[in-house]
């Protein structure tokens, strides 16, 4: 530098040491740059608060709770509400940190400042003490956080950006995907795992694979024991760190390299034409109510990230103890920096957001009609092509499906769809024309002016019965919880099919098989995004459980020797994916048909007739566009009959030079080379079956 202070051409101003704090020399950071970053020679460090008076770094050696180093923030290095310093010469491959911060303390007014308190980076790339599964932290145990280099080679990477109504989403746990010793992985219950299932999920056929949370959480609030089972916070909806990933799902350990082996495996899997998304708990966190602990949000602005009442408690809009005050201005940027942070460090393809009505309340919790962060995240640039996919209720009561505030670029969990579906392949009376509305894409819902790419249908998922479930309870089972069966949504609009749980009568499996066929056939010939959990497919069963979030054990665990046993449906299963990739009439991207019929079209029973009445438990729709080419029609007619009586359907005239072939039939044996009683134009449908009829030319072997 020269003497008035002008900085030499060529000079790095990281490179100069301005003072000494705690034994190290320091200079201020870069205040634009939350968490920490790794710069020549050291370590910048950037936290803020806006009511906090005072901040100190602390550093401690690996695994050590008393630090080695207490560094307070010099003035020099705080501007306005933000404390930035660099440290130089830290070896960060030993090192951990936390924060103290000194404020106001009045907990009437919701601030909670107290300096002995050791404090969590929010921002923090990686947390300590979290690696080992189910390793009980001992009370009082503070968290820390390490330093990580984001030096992940991406190589030629590229995003597909596949586009929404083409996604067939495959939710997963990740724990519980290859964590039962029939899943045959080297490295069960990790990233690593999932991996090693590479060739199974491309037999599959899906596209998109959304991991339930994989930010750091903590397993063991609130475990206990019941009949001599640990009970853990298996699914992981409580998030320790937004910025960091869940460490006990990694194979091995990565100090100061979190994240690579979930970096590797989100790589590999794009590279193989397969998305990544994301399931985020931006609606509270793991602090908890007034009695929950206390190590992050809470000490550095707790009448800031949390939403409270009138004399300090916390509002409880998420069911779990606090709710994000997520469109305070402070909030809404550490929600938007964590998102971009996953998008641009982990290249993932989207997110689902649990909960996500909370996102659109007021610090009070009144809903708002424009929400300033979903408007912000609707149109952030580095958001601008990741999924944006709204879980569109929460547990107070606000239920926003088909009204979730959009800007058409949210789409949401079709929870109508899940129920609707649900109840017309029981049988229940009145659900026929519903059942064709979801099937056509919701469009009572999501008018296609005003909201498209916007319904994700779904059957099943993490949260409810498995498919297999759906079909052979009509009760959940969810004493192993230790809730006397009283947790748990008590409308599942299941069905056992004539006997509860395991049974040995041939006729009740036969039943109860078709059932899931014709689910599956819905849910993969209907309009809209398509997403299965994962198991289903196989006949995965949670024993009748469908509130297993505590169960990490086999009541969760997918068991892969079912594949075999359910070979069946899993051939099924794989084979409607592939004819749905092949027909794109079914997710409605295409021309209109030459032949004059329109795009879709509603044949109950017989040609042309669109009436729907009350007793009504048959359908038929018909999806008309053109073939990938452009050059000949793509014709399909969808049928089914969710009565427990046969049915005739008959079809509309096949145009000149075309036949109707029967592609599939559920109460066929072999549902994809079907036997059944059809003219070419008229189809006796058994009892509770579903049928697939495709336009082909005369004489074609389809």
């Amino acid at each position: 530098m020269t003497e008035n202070g002008i900085m030499k051409r060529g000079a790095s101003p990281l490179l100069h040491p301005t003072g000494k704090v705690g034994g190290f020399f320091v200079r201020p950071g870069i205040f634009r740059l939350n968490g920490t970053n790794v710069v020549p020679g050291g370590v910048s460090f950037t936290i803020h608060s806006l009511y906090a008076t005072y901040c100190e770094l602390c550093l401690f050696h690996r695994k050590e709770q008393d630090p080695f180093a207490v560094l307070p923030f010099p003035e020099d290095c705080r501007i306005g509400k933000t404390y930035s310093m660099i440290v130089f010469d830290l070896d960060i491959d030993e090192i951990e940190y936390a924060y103290r911060m000194d404020g106001p303390h009045d907990p009437s007014r919701g601030l909670l400042f107290d300096r002995r308190k050791y404090l969590l980076d929010p921002y923090a790339r990686a947390v300590t003490g979290q690696s080992v599964w189910g390793s009980r932290r001992e009370p009082g145990l503070a968290y820390h956080a390490r330093v990580v280099e984001e030096t992940f080679d991406w190589g030629g990477f590229q995003n597909h950006q596949i586009p929404f109504h083409d996604m067939i989403i495959y939710e997963v746990h990740v724990r519980g995907f290859t964590k039962h010793p029939s899943s045959g992985v080297k490295y069960g219950g990790t990233f690593a795992g999932i991996l090693e299932k590479l060739p199974y999920l491309l037999e599959l056929g899906v596209n998109t694979v959304e991991l339930m949370p994989v930010f750091e959480f903590d397993e063991m609030e609130d475990s206990r024991e019941v009949d001599g089972k640990c009970l853990f916070n298996y699914w992981g909806y409580n998030t320790v760190c937004f910025f960091a990933p869940n460490t006990s799902y990694t194979a091995e350990l990565e100090y100061n390299r979190e994240g690579y082996e979930l970096k590797n495996l989100i790589r590999i899997l794009n590279a193989n034409g397969i998305d990544v998304i994301l399931d985020v708990v931006l609606n509270h966190t793991a602090e908890g109510d007034e009695r929950g602990p206390f190590f992050s949000f809470k000490g550095l602005d707790n009448n800031v990230y949390y939403m409270l009442t009138p004399d300090g408690k916390y509002y409880n809009f998420s069911g779990v103890g606090n709710t994000l005050n997520c469109n305070h201005p402070m909030v809404r940027q550490f929600i938007l920096d964590c998102l971009r942070h996953w998008v641009v460090e982990y290249r993932v393809d989207g997110f689902r957001f649990d909960l996500a009505s909370i996102l659109g309340r007021d610090e009070d919790g009144k809903p708002l009609s424009e929400p300033p962060l979903l408007e912000s995240l609707a149109f952030d640039p580095i958001l601008g092509h990741v999924k944006l996919i709204a879980e569109a209720w929460d547990a107070g009561g606000l239920y926003q499906v088909g009204s979730f505030p959009a800007w058409n670029r949210w789409a949401e969990w079709n929870g109508k769809y899940r129920d609707d579906i649900r109840r017309f392949l029981k049988g229940d009376e009145g659900m026929a024309q519903a059942a064709i509305a979801r099937i056509c894409g919701s469009l009572d819902l999501y008018p296609p002016d005003l909201r498209q790419n916007a319904s994700v249908n779904f059957i099943t998922c993490h949260d409810g019965f498995t498919l297999y479930d759906l079909y052979a309870y009509n009760e959940k089972h969810n004493e192993a919880n230790g809730w006397n069966n009283t947790d748990g949504a008590n409308d599942n609009n299941s069905w056992n099919c004539g006997a509860e749980g395991e049974t040995e009568e041939d006729e009740v499996l036969t039943l109860r098989e078709r059932m899931r066929k014709n689910a599956f056939t819905l849910l993969l010939c209907s309009r809209g995004a398509a997403m299965f959990l994962a198991g289903d497919e196989f006949g995965n069963t949670q024993f009748g459980n469908n509130n297993p979030y505590c169960q990490d054990n086999e009541i969760s665990w997918l068991d892969w020797s079912r594949l075999e046993k359910y070979s069946s449906l899993f051939q099924f299963v794989s084979r409607l994916v592939a004819f749905r990739k092949e027909h794109p009439v079914l997710r409605g991207r295409t021309e209109p048909a030459q032949c004059g019929w329109p795009d879709l079209s509603v044949h109950n029973g017989k040609a042309w007739n669109s009436q729907t009445e009350t007793y009504a438990r048959q359908i038929g729709v018909l999806f008309a566009g053109r073939t990938k080419d452009g050059e000949n029609d793509d014709l399909i007619f969808l049928a089914v009959n969710a009565h427990w009586e046969s049915h005739t359907q008959e079809l509309p005239a096949p145009p000149v030079g075309m036949e109707w072939k029967l592609v599939l039939y559920t109460a066929s044996p072999s549902s994809f080379d079907p036997e059944g009683e059809f003219d070419g134009q008229i189809m006796n449908l058994k009892e509770r079956s579903a049928a697939v009829f495709l336009a082909a030319e005369e004489g074609a072997v389809c």
